[in-house]
């Protein structure tokens, strides 16, 4: 499991550095780097969410500019909302977290 975290985390930074040269910068950054720092930051967190049995990686979106990450999607509970912040909050070279993930209401079914 750990090799295929790690194999799939390399997989996503040669992928960022093979095209990103390419690209001009965009969303006002300064510099290639600052992009390459950011898709960083984001890799890590997802890279994260996945290790992690209390979060659904796949339910959370992950976006980073200039070091502030911002978590947008659904949480199953305040708890998943709260570690996901958490988990955000420790990867190195985050400076803020915008928690704008939704909590999603268990559903009821009606008999009627």
């Amino acid at each position: 499991m750990r090799t295929n975290l790690m194999l799939a985390t390399a997989f996503s930074a040669l992928a960022a550095l093979t095209v990103l040269p390419g690209c001009a910068v965009s969303r006002d950054q300064s510099s290639v780097g600052e992009y390459i720092d950011d898709a960083t930051i984001t890799t890590r967190v997802k890279s994260q969410f996945v290790e992690s049995k209390l979060v659904d990686a796949a339910a959370i979106s992950v976006e980073t500019l200039n070091g502030e990450v911002m978590l947008s999607g659904f949480a199953k509970s305040a708890a998943e909302k709260a570690e996901a912040e958490r988990i955000a909050r420790s990867v190195k070279g985050v400076k803020s977290v915008r928690n704008a993930l939704q909590i999603r209401a268990a559903e009821t079914r009606d008999q009627g």
